[in-house]
């Protein structure tokens, strides 16, 4: 690990750390306190991923809709009306909306050959942003004059490597450069976080084997073809797959390459001085 011990931390001059787990736990919440109170550089792998891999696809589909519209149309064709995303780090909605959903049109559906392709684009786009926070580490310091540095990963990082692998590339690579921290929820964060998507259903993403496996089993079981699917039905469905799937892989993560702090751990951290705390104590531990 990039950090030994706890003391290894405390006596650090530049502190870099990866944040990494479920959507809601609380890593961007986090990622901001730090750079608003600390000066730590804030890199999200999300905001980078929206803005420079998937931000053209995003506008295109943005345009898509437009084009159907005949008053729109032509004001797009006349470049009398300027399109473009307003994606943030706390406002990710038009990446999830380019992800879109599974099945039937007329319920906001695309189709599934369609919907691997902008998985495939998302995975290709991640790993890519993933390893551009290496070069943000130098970036942070010798451009802007950071000190510190903060990654806030996508919670489909676990998806994008193997944490089983000693010579993952991306794992091994982030290790040598700062430190991954896994946030672990409870089974009643779990319970809590698939309650707020089931009000909300939104789109995510998955690897691909695994998506194939669960669109057939869900068709197959209902007795549909792809364009009856509920595009929220299926999702939803998805969701808690996806949840089982990814938490040994995070497990795994962290057990490997860095540390683990719990959920209500984290929720307690109120500044700078505490969040120094927590990692301290989970090297201790580790």
């Amino acid at each position: 690990m990039h950090y030994q011990t706890a003391a290894d931390w405390r006596s650090a001059a530049h502190k870099r750390v990866a944040l990494f787990g479920m959507s809601g736990m609380g890593k961007t919440h986090i990622s901001a306190m730090l750079r608003d109170e600390a000066d730590w550089f804030h890199y999200s792998v999300d905001f980078r991923i929206g803005t420079r891999y998937m931000g053209e696809h995003i506008v295109d589909n943005f345009k898509r809709e437009a084009m159907r519209n005949p008053f729109l149309r032509e004001l797009l064709r006349s470049d009398s009306i300027y399109i473009a995303s307003n994606i943030t780090f706390h406002n990710l909605a038009p990446l999830s909306t380019y992800l879109g959903k599974p099945g039937d049109p007329g319920r906001g559906g695309i189709a599934f050959d369609e919907y691997l392709a902008r998985q495939r684009q998302h995975r290709a786009a991640e790993i890519a942003a993933t390893r551009d926070a290496l070069e943000f580490i130098s970036k942070a310091e010798t451009l802007y004059g950071y000190r510190h540095f903060i990654a806030d990963t996508s919670g489909s990082l676990c998806e994008v490597v193997d944490p089983l692998d000693n010579a993952d590339p991306i794992l091994s690579e982030f290790a040598s450069a700062l430190l991954p921290v896994w946030i672990r929820g409870t089974p009643d964060h779990v319970e809590a976080l698939a309650a707020r998507f089931d009000r909300t259903p939104k789109p995510m993403y998955y690897p691909e084997e695994f998506l194939i496996g669960l669109w057939d089993e869900f068709r197959a079981d209902r007795g549909l073809a792809p364009r009856d699917v509920d595009p929220d039905a299926f999702i939803r469905y998805a969701f808690r797959r996806l949840i089982e799937h990814r938490l040994p892989r995070y497990q795994a993560m962290a057990d490997r390459w860095g540390v683990t702090v719990e959920a209500d751990e984290v929720a307690a951290v109120r500044d700078p001085m505490d969040f120094d705390d927590l990692i301290a104590a989970a090297l201790a531990r580790s």
